[in-house]
């Protein structure tokens, strides 16, 4: 199959990580931009075929998202399936997974999938149904990462967390029902971070098969965090816990 990706960093992500999957690479016509020439020179080199078009066409093979300038056709990678997702778990030593409960907005999806990769998340795990799947707006948002972070797609969240659990990772829940913030938490270990969707967040299933559930303080009870804003807050702090604990073991 075929796709459509945009945007320096996507394009460069990929060019970095599996350039035979590139045909060929659309570029805007008089544009001088240090980053976009940088990149262009680096396409160059690999030997992909490149084409330069004007603005108008480039905006309506992305219905006029910003695509700064680039868009490549490329051929669709491999993904990693849910039945890949034991041999993954136990090729890890310590676990560290997000699952993204029913997020809708590719712009979330494409930040969270950002912060995960910059945390250190082995995989990010979405439902198949009612819940944003992989596309180009999430890859440009993404900034490269979703090349870089397996996304999993899973037809039972459920199933999916119980698995987890028979395999010993911790799996904690985001809610403003928690008796307890995520400070004063212990998430050192082998962890599953499970953030609810932009409106209803975890769904009353899914809380069910939490092992904890926490909370984000916040300075009024009528504040509230975009999802993909809260999900960067509990991976970095899930990231601030583990390095002190290595260095005060």
């Amino acid at each position: 199959m075929i796709e459509m990706i945009y945007g320096i960093h996507t394009v460069s992500a990929l060019l970095e990580q599996d350039p035979q999957r590139f045909l060929v690479v659309f570029i805007i016509k008089g544009r001088n931009d240090y980053r976009l020439q940088k990149l262009i020179n680096n396409i160059e080199e690999t030997g992909i075929s490149i084409q330069v078009v004007n603005r108008k066409w480039l905006d309506n093979q992305v219905n006029c998202a910003v695509h700064q300038g680039i868009i490549a056709k490329v051929r669709t990678g491999i993904d990693t399936q849910e039945d890949d997702l034991p041999a993954l778990l136990k090729s890890i030593d310590m676990p560290f997974l997000l699952l993204l409960d029913g997020v809708t907005d590719p712009h979330n999806l494409g930040a969270c999938l950002r912060s995960a990769y910059a945390s250190g998340v082995h995989a990010v795990i979405v439902p198949r149904n009612r819940a944003v799947q992989l596309n180009a707006t999430v890859k440009k948002v993404a900034c490269g990462a979703a090349e870089k972070i397996p996304l999993i797609c899973v037809t039972n969240l459920a199933r999916t967390l119980r698995l987890l659990q028979e395999m010993s990772i911790w799996v904690i829940g985001t809610s403003i029902k928690a008796n307890h913030t995520l400070y004063q938490s212990k998430i050192t270990g082998p962890i599953a971070l499970v953030m609810g969707s932009e409106n209803k967040g975890i769904r009353h299933l899914t809380y069910e098969y939490c092992d904890e559930l926490i909370s984000i303080p916040m300075a009024s009870i009528n504040a509230s965090l975009n999802v993909s804003v809260a999900t960067g807050v509990c991976l970095f702090e899930v990231v601030r816990q583990r390095l002190f604990s290595t260095n005060n073991p």
